[in-house]
């Protein structure tokens, strides 16, 4: 998650797709719309749950970020913490919600055919993990203090609940992904790590060789690809970017990852669902060629 920056450039259809068919043979731009209202499909067969990160719709209101979602023919989403409800419903999401808030966007949820499964970035302290246990909340994504981590392990264990360490671009506490597993050692399993691939690229790290150092440490994704390293960097359809994309989802499906990929797209904030439509078909695509 980022502030948003002022990048207004905007990808040609045409261009985006075919840079698509040149990176990874895949179908013909009018073909985008179709697999991606079906979801995610083949990777759901390999444990992988694809969802939207709220973050990606945030001139939006929570319930538009639904709704987008469930466009998408995604089944859950990541809410991020002080994002508005709607435009009926006083408020913000998160631990401050009101019982008749809470209700209403569980509503919503259920309408949608729509789970919350995370809720990050955000502080894992005990009102945090309240609100993540009445929400059916898996994963808190986090940057906590280091020395904070021996008490949120035991909220973890008590409210069974994970947390997952979250690295923001340099110089961010845990942009670097061997500091993220230096802290982890002491760590229970119930902690562990939030891959952002695109903040490792705006820190001009290798995605790849941060996936392969966190093996088995590996919570959940904030996925994405980007148009270079560095800084300046802004997303881009999933195949289109530096971030080797068949290659980064090859190394997760050797190391049996099952779990969460939050798409947070951080670009073309007021238009981006077509954008991330081809991030979908993209990336059930590559999936079903690793199901093969």
């Amino acid at each position: 998650m980022r502030t948003p920056l002022n990048r207004r450039e905007m990808l040609k259809t045409a261009g985006a797709a075919g840079a698509c068919l040149a990176v990874g043979q895949m179908l013909p731009t009018a073909s985008w719309a179709a697999p991606a209202a079906a979801g995610a499909p083949n990777a759901e067969k390999l444990g992988w749950r694809l969802g939207c990160q709220a973050y990606s719709f945030n001139r939006f209101s929570f319930f538009e970020a639904v709704e987008k979602t469930a466009s998408l023919g995604l089944k859950w989403i990541e809410a991020y913490p002080g994002q508005r409800i709607n435009k009926d419903i006083q408020g913000n999401i998160g631990p401050g919600m009101s019982a008749e808030a809470k209700k209403a966007v569980k509503e919503k949820l259920s309408q949608s055919g729509v789970t919350v499964i995370n809720f990050g970035v955000t502080g894992a302290n005990r009102p945090a993990f309240e609100f993540a246990k009445e929400m059916g909340i898996e994963t808190i994504v986090s940057e906590p203090d280091p020395k904070e981590l021996p008490a949120i392990d035991k909220l973890c264990e008590e409210f069974g609940i994970r947390v997952a360490l979250h690295n923001h671009p340099k110089p961010s506490r845990y942009w670097n992904y061997e500091y993220v597993l230096e802290v982890l050692k002491d760590c229970s399993p119930r902690i562990g790590a939030c891959a952002d691939t695109g903040h490792w690229l705006r820190s001009e790290l290798n995605p790849l060789d941060g996936i392969k150092a966190l093996k088995g440490r590996i919570v959940s994704f904030h996925f994405k690809d980007l148009n270079k390293k560095g800084g300046g960097a802004h997303d881009v359809p999933w195949g289109t970017g530096v971030a080797d994309v068949p290659a980064l989802l090859k190394e997760i499906h050797s190391q049996q990852f099952k779990g969460v990929f939050s798409i947070e797209y951080e670009h073309n904030w007021d238009n981006s669902v077509p954008e991330i439509a081809q991030c979908v078909a993209f990336f059930d695509k590559v999936a079903a060629e690793l199901a093969k």
